[in-house]
């Protein structure tokens, strides 16, 4: 997408986005390439069109207005790359005789890695090419920007990093196996920046698509298809869409259950996913997700009660002991049940609780007890609210001393953002429950 010229540009650009919904890019030569390749391959014209959104980046384009109960796309067999595809190429001879058998998630990244190695010999390089370069996966992010994240997310995306890490470790004899098929050293060409390419493709953009169970392959499950176009479509978490294989036409297809109009951005639902999910697992984050909530983590909750209640540890022990230690957040709607249920068990005064059973069933225990449980609800709200602001500084802080962190720090920076929305959001709702109470 071309850059505007200063302030006016982009003013007209927002302008000419929002009128046509998006900048057609069905005239680049990487699209054109690829609608050829997947001509020949059975695709026939859909009904949409590759763009460029502002606020979104890269999708499809609806060219006629789509109906609930409208097919969006219908993608033939032979144009899916699965592990049966790699298993035809000049790997799956490899692939079998190899012991242990590797998983079908390795197959595929050493499929991609070799098939972009062939560059123009490669069959499958009108799709490669449309592919993108770099991703923005946590695994893929500085650890200066992994800091950033909230603590559970942060503790998942370090797991993240070290399982890619651990999977380029213990494949290093297998990609060795695969020398007589390259003329280069495959320790250049199977490097971990080729590996963690391949991975964040296969993580990022497959479709679940259940493969036959093939001896040559670990027990994990193979279920994943890469879908050339179709993974083009983005996410929102507003649209709802049926997706499956179907027998007897052959091909993967997609049918909506929302509207669409004309020239506007055709979306898909990946899942009923929170944003610290999609930037885990797909590297974005979704404006005002309705699933989106901020949790609440059990140390920081216990700040709240005196370590001289002589119930604490027998209330804790409770908490444990039913799950009402995790998953505690605030959402939307204010703090959720089983935040406000944990708080409720632990302001239980010393002749209140023998009731801890009843307060888990639902039932209200004192009205002392529940204006407790809101009024440190509301502290909690007010701390994680100072703390998400403490981080949006330092955020902002490090765009400007760190270039070449900035599309990263951009994306934390909007799960934060979104983050202290809901806070807000939480804290006004208690501000009138309390009132109320």
């Amino acid at each position: 997408m071309k850059k505007s010229r200063g302030r006016t540009g982009r003013k007209r650009r927002k302008k000419h986005l929002s009128f046509m919904g998006g900048v057609n890019c069905s005239h680049k030569l990487e699209y054109i390439k690829l609608q050829k390749w997947l001509k020949e391959r059975g695709f026939g014209d859909s009904n949409l069109r590759p763009a460029e959104f502002w606020g979104t980046g890269r999708g499809l384009m609806a060219t006629k207005a789509l109906q609930a109960g409208d097919l969006i796309i219908s993608l033939p067999e032979k144009c899916l790359l699965t592990t049966g595809t790699v298993l035809s190429s000049c790997l799956g001879g490899h692939i079998v005789k190899w012991k242990p058998p590797v998983s079908p998630l390795l197959a595929l990244c050493t499929f991609l890695i070799a098939e972009k190695h062939s560059g123009e010999k490669s069959p499958w390089k009108p799709y490669l090419d449309v592919l993108p370069k770099t991703y923005t996966c946590l695994a893929c992010l500085e650890p200066d920007v992994i800091n950033l994240l909230p603590k559970p997310l942060k503790k998942k995306a370090q797991e993240q990093k070290m399982m890619i890490q651990e999977l380029f470790r213990s494949s290093k004899a297998f990609f060795s196996s695969l020398q007589p098929l390259f003329a280069e050293s495959t320790g250049i060409i199977f490097n971990y920046s080729a590996l963690e390419w391949a991975w964040c493709t296969v993580n990022t953009r497959t479709i679940f698509m259940e493969q036959p169970r093939r001896e040559c392959f670990s027990l994990e499950p193979d279920v994943y298809a890469l879908a050339p176009y179709l993974d083009l479509l983005n996410h929102s978490p507003n649209v709802q869409v049926k997706a499956a294989f179907n027998e007897q036409t052959r091909s993967y297809e997609i049918w909506t259950n929302s509207q669409c109009r004309k020239y506007q951005e055709v979306f898909i639902c990946y899942g009923p996913h929170d944003n610290q999910r999609l930037l885990l697992e797909y590297g974005f984050v979704a404006m005002d997700n309705p699933q989106s909530s901020v949790y609440v983590s059990a140390d920081t909750l216990l700040k709240y009660f005196s370590p001289l209640d002589k119930q604490r540890n027998a209330k804790v022990s409770i908490l444990k002991d039913h799950g009402y230690l995790e998953n505690l957040t605030f959402g939307w709607e204010g703090p959720s049940w089983r935040l406000l249920t944990a708080l409720k068990v632990l302001s239980l005064a010393a002749d209140e609780f023998g009731c801890w059973r009843r307060i888990l069933l639902g039932d209200v225990t004192s009205a002392r007890n529940e204006q407790q449980a809101l009024g440190t609800a509301a502290k909690i709200c007010h701390f994680l609210i100072e703390e998400t602001q403490h981080v949006l500084l330092q955020i902002s802080q490090l765009k400007r001393d760190k270039e070449n962190l900035k599309t990263h720090l951009a994306l934390v920076e909007m799960l934060h953002s979104e983050d202290l929305k809901i806070l807000q959001k939480s804290a006004e709702i208690l501000c009138n429950l309390n009132l109320a109470t």
